[in-house]
């Protein structure tokens, strides 16, 4: 495993079939929903230095999957991404910051529903292999918290038992794997 200060420059791209874009959300207050996007893209390009490193995603709405039709259907619907108007969520760098062992903040631009608003995912470089098809792999682990009504992601339906159905607080969690470019 390589060492952030050996880490290879480059540009790299994700790899679809290994990564995990996802999210978790409470739902009836009492239990976890988790969610990913199925169809995504994105680059990630090391600097000589970490500093000056970016990275940029783009997930399709369209492809919400949740492990339940019904619900994913919901989640497509004005109620929620409005999919046949916001067809992408898109995520660009702005900045690489807090650099300790293998750990640091990106910190980036989110936009939702044509509503951006800056983010910071702790970030955990996992390490890079070659893999047995002679791929160059860089993983990392990022996880963020936000609140779902700052994008206008405001639908909800209040419980007779208090609360509402659907939490505000949104946990991102991605898994990456991205291959590096000749």
């Amino acid at each position: 495993m390589t060492d952030l200060n050996t880490f290879a420059a480059g540009t790299y791209v994700l790899d679809p079939s290994h990564t995990e874009i996802g999210f978790v959300a409470r739902h009836a207050m009492v239990t976890k929903v988790r969610g990913y996007f199925r169809d995504l893209e994105g680059t990630i390009t090391i600097g000589d230095d970490l500093a000056s490193s970016s990275a940029t995603a783009t997930m399709k709405t369209a492809s919400v999957d949740t492990g339940s039709a019904d619900r994913d259907a919901h989640l497509k619907s004005a109620d929620f991404f409005d999919v046949d108007t916001h067809p992408e969520i898109t995520f660009v760098s702005t900045g690489v910051s807090n650099v300790s062992g293998r750990s640091f903040d990106l910190t980036g631009d989110l936009t939702i529903m044509g509503t951006t608003k800056p983010v910071t995912l702790a970030v955990e470089y996992d390490g890079t292999a070659q893999d047995p098809f002679g791929n160059v792999r860089a993983g990392f682990t990022a996880t963020t918290t936000v609140e779902r009504e700052d994008w206008d992601l405001s639908w909800n339906a209040a419980l007779e038992t208090g609360g509402v159905l659907v939490s505000r607080k949104v946990t991102l969690n991605l898994e990456v794997s991205a291959i590096k470019q000749a």
